[in-house]
């Protein structure tokens, strides 16, 4: 199973330097986890960027995988997580999403370097 956080979402619809690197996670659309923050996100900075045609058709594409919703226990193991590790609040509930899900979490964001299960890539130019 694979949770692809925000970050990489977004670098795989502008196609930018790391694109590649996500697109196998992405679209392997049987395997995908796809947290509802993670819609949040990435719906408003698209919709932001490049309007709400665009946001629609990211949130279809993200839509294909499995979405998880933020439930009562998935938000307690969130918050726990975030203490412990000195998360941000999506952060985390990516995360504890992908740890739900028995998940590699895959991004390009630097909270999540060395972090077990996690496929991260710095950010490139």
């Amino acid at each position: 199973m694979n949770v692809v956080d925000s970050s990489a979402w977004l670098e795989y619809l502008a196609d930018g330097a790391n694109a590649s690197f996500f697109a196998e996670p992405i679209e392997d659309i049987e395997a995908l986890v796809v947290p509802t923050i993670s819609l949040f996100e990435v719906f408003k900075r698209v919709l932001q960027q490049r309007g709400e045609s665009a946001a629609l058709q990211a949130m279809a594409a993200m839509q294909q995988g499995t979405v998880a919703e933020l439930g009562a226990a998935l938000a307690v193991r969130a918050a726990a997580l975030s203490v412990e590790m000195k998360l941000p609040l999506a952060d985390s509930i990516i995360l504890a999403t992908a740890r739900k899900y028995s998940a590699e979490l895959w991004t390009q964001d630097a909270d999540f370097e060395g972090i077990e299960g996690v496929r991260y890539r710095p950010r490139r130019a």
